[in-house]
């Protein structure tokens, strides 16, 4: 708290203040240290723009903010008169004064609290009428206008009128809003709205500022949970989206969805990817924007140069780290990323609103969730959201820290909850341990390491051409297995299944039967049933009889009856096929056409060279570039300290230099005559300015400046009695006025 002398202006009593409660204001307004302030007087200066006000307002929990609003009401107020006014305990209104003395919102002393005049703009409201007119008021005004007058109280809202600002006389007044307004128990804001004024307030509310108290800060509704549970709840949805993810990306890198033309990825493609990973649309893209947020997936080219989503040069080193470390990748990715994700699948207007399309960034998103994920941080272990009741109670504890926060936002915090949940931040409604070091800037990899399964590089095969995968597989283990079999089912045990198709795509990859039994027989700890073995053994025995080349396209073979099933299949009409010679067939098909075609009718062909050599037709992965990574977007804790004791450093010396100034100096420089403006403003004191006028001719004034923005000087002018705005780029110099 200050000390008992008062301080003349604000820049006297930031001069005053201790090295530690300077660096205290620095660091929660960081917008006053860039660039360094030459002195105490410039730091006062930036302290009361609008802006920079703006912004610290909404770091203000309702309590804080109630207790602004006294001070700019009843200012210059001493701490016990603010007491009898907020409906709080002592102890807290003295707390929330020193928050606001600390943040350079109020300045003075306990016996006489100011509010700085840019503030009092902001969150002011009209003084209304004494209390006298109040009651008297009140007695005359009919029921239908006390109806009005006492929801607007109870809401603490703003009613919307024309003509707000229209004098009424009471005589004339017929309506009941007009009534309001004729005895003044409802003032214009603007010529829109009007607020019940603050005598009024006090009047109804018993002399209190609130009709509940403003510092029983809202309980979570929470349960028991072991955190055992939550843990490996939140492993599990961990494990889950970080292989989701290498799936789309995997499956990206030889079949990329093509990009639209005006950014981002169409609507079937997203479907796709919602089928792929058996997930909703949601999931899938909360699936691709993590990635790109990543930088794992960006715009790139296909075999026909058209824009297309590609994997980039990162995922290959992503796909090879450990699960752990692939989480924390896409995990801190998430936080940080300013895409309003679940906006994707809405409209905006006439027009869908698709994945990593742009115009999706919201600046003020990753803050709000590292917010919404620090309220869940203070749950004591072994408690989680209750169930129902939980994200409504969290909303409204939000709500009470972020009272300036727009309730859209607020209407964002189930989404940004249900998507923590998807990532593997939260476990059954409570923060995961590994969530909790990610948060807290910990590292999370070996926490989260020692809850996953350990992986494995074997399957159980049965009987029915099916493969049960006993827990989580290695990824080059996994990737084999992949070209063999397709995934069936997931949950516990991943199922794989065997067929014509997916023994053909080995084969079409490069295997050899005997790769391909080898490899069953060393990856399964169960015996290779025999109908598996058959079944590789079919398809090895009608790959390749169809060779395929072009003529534009020919088929040869010296199976002559295949030829001629070929050639009267119903399907195969429009693939223009024709006879040359008992053992080929020729197509004006292109051979890209034709050999996806033929694998659709159920025939197994490869590709012949020229020289009549068997050439495997694999796909080939692509790749784009990996964006450049943007700047971190903060500073660290070291470089935090070092830059704050280098600016208090040269606030400090800048004192010294104003110190051995000669007295009275006028001020000339364009950031003395801001410093000065303001400083008279915050103080209410007449100073001398040289002036130039329309005409170019240099004139004095003796004003009182009133208010300091957006390059004019709004001012009581002593010489024609009125208040007038002044250009500030054309005051010259400013004296201050004697001590």
């Amino acid at each position: 708290m200050p000390a008992s002398s008062a301080p003349r202006t604000l820049a006297d009593q930031l001069r005053s203040w201790p090295d530690d409660r300077l660096a205290a204001l620095l660091e929660a307004r960081p917008d006053l240290a860039v660039p360094a302030p030459t002195d105490s007087a410039q730091l006062a200066s930036r302290a009361v723009v609008r802006v920079s006000v703006a912004r610290a307002l909404d770091l203000l929990d309702r309590l804080e903010s109630e207790t602004l609003l006294a001070v700019v009401q009843t200012g210059p107020a001493s701490t016990e008169d603010l007491e009898q006014v907020l409906f709080a305990d002592p102890g807290a209104v003295t707390a929330a004064l020193d928050r606001l003395y600390g943040l350079a919102l109020v300045w003075g002393t306990t016996d006489a609290w100011r509010a700085t005049t840019i503030t009092a703009d902001l969150v002011g409201i009209p003084a209304g009428p004494s209390r006298a007119e109040t009651e008297r008021a009140l007695a005359r005004i009919d029921e239908r206008a006390r109806t009005i007058l006492d929801h607007l109280d109870e809401t603490d809202a703003a009613g919307t009128v024309t003509q707000a600002r229209r004098p009424i006389r009471i005589a004339d007044a017929t309506t009941p809003t007009e009534q309001l307004l004729a005895h003044r128990l409802l003032e214009p804001t603007d010529d829109r709205h009007v607020v019940v004024p603050w005598s009024v307030r006090l009047h109804l509310r018993g002399g209190r500022s609130t009709r509940e108290a403003i510092d029983d800060v809202p309980a979570l509704a929470d349960s028991a949970r072991e955190t055992t549970l939550v843990d490996r709840a939140a492993a599990g949805a961990a494990y889950e989206f970080t292989r989701r993810t290498e799936m789309v990306l995997e499956a990206w890198s030889t079949r990329p969805p093509a990009g639209l033309r005006t950014g981002g990825l169409g609507v079937r493609e997203l479907r796709a990817v919602a089928e792929l990973v058996h997930a909703d649309p949601a999931i899938a893209a909360l699936l691709v924007e993590t990635a790109a947020a990543a930088n794992l997936l960006a715009v790139g080219m296909n075999d026909d140069l058209d824009a297309a989503w590609l994997p980039t040069d990162a995922y290959d080193t992503w796909a090879s780290s450990s699960p752990a470390e692939r989480w924390t990748v896409l995990a801190k990715a998430w936080l940080d990323n300013p895409r309003l994700v679940s906006a994707v699948g809405g409209r905006d207007g006439d027009r869908p609103i698709n994945a990593l399309s742009p115009g999706l960034e919201r600046s003020w998103l990753p803050g709000d969730r590292r917010t919404t994920l620090s309220t869940l941080l203070t749950l004591e272990p072994g408690r989680v959201l209750a169930a129902g009741t939980g994200l409504g109670s969290l909303a409204r504890r939000l709500r009470w820290q972020h009272p300036r926060r727009p309730e859209a936002r607020l209407s964002l915090v189930p989404g940004t909850v249900d998507e923590a949940a998807a990532i593997g931040l939260l476990g059954l409604g409570g923060v995961s341990s590994f969530g909790r070091a990610l948060l807290l800037h910990e590292d999370p990899i070996p926490v989260l390491t020692a809850l996953l399964p350990t992986p494995v590089d074997h399957v159980l095969i049965q009987a029915d051409l099916t493969a049960v995968a006993p827990g989580p597989l290695e990824q080059d283990f996994a990737r084999q297995l992949s070209l063999l079999a397709d995934v069936e089912s997931r949950g516990g045990a991943t199922t794989y299944r065997f067929s014509v198709g997916s023994v053909r795509r080995a084969f079409d990859s490069g295997w050899s039967t005997d790769e391909v039994k080898a490899f069953l027989a060393a990856s399964s700890r169960t015996p290779v049933p025999q109908a598996l073995d058959y079944l590789v053994d079919d398809v090895a025995r009608r790959f390749g009889t169809l060779r395929l080349g072009s003529a534009e396209s020919f088929l040869r073979s010296d199976d002559e009856t295949a030829l001629t099933e070929l050639m009267h299949h119903a399907a195969a009409a429009n693939l223009r096929l024709r006879r040359i010679a008992p053992t080929v067939i020729v197509s004006d098909v292109p051979l890209q056409v034709l050999l996806p075609r033929l694998r659709e009718l159920g025939a197994a062909p490869v590709v012949e060279a020229a020289d009549g050599t068997v050439r495997v037709a694999r796909p080939e992965e692509h790749r784009s570039r990996t964006p450049r990574a943007a700047p971190p977007s903060g500073l660290t804790d070291a470089r935090r300290a070092a830059r704050t004791t280098a600016v208090i450093s040269a606030i400090r010396a800048g004192d010294r230099a104003a110190a051995q100034r000669p007295a009275r100096a006028p001020a000339k420089t364009p950031a003395d005559v801001m410093s000065a403006l303001r400083e008279a403003a915050e103080a209410r004191t007449e100073v001398w300015i040289g002036y130039l006028d329309n005409h170019g001719t240099s004139v004095e004034r003796v004003v009182r400046p009133l208010e300091v923005g957006g390059g004019q000087l709004s001012a009581y002018d002593e010489r024609n009695e009125e208040v007038r705005s002044f250009a500030i780029h054309r005051i010259s110099e400013v004296r201050r006025p004697k001590a």
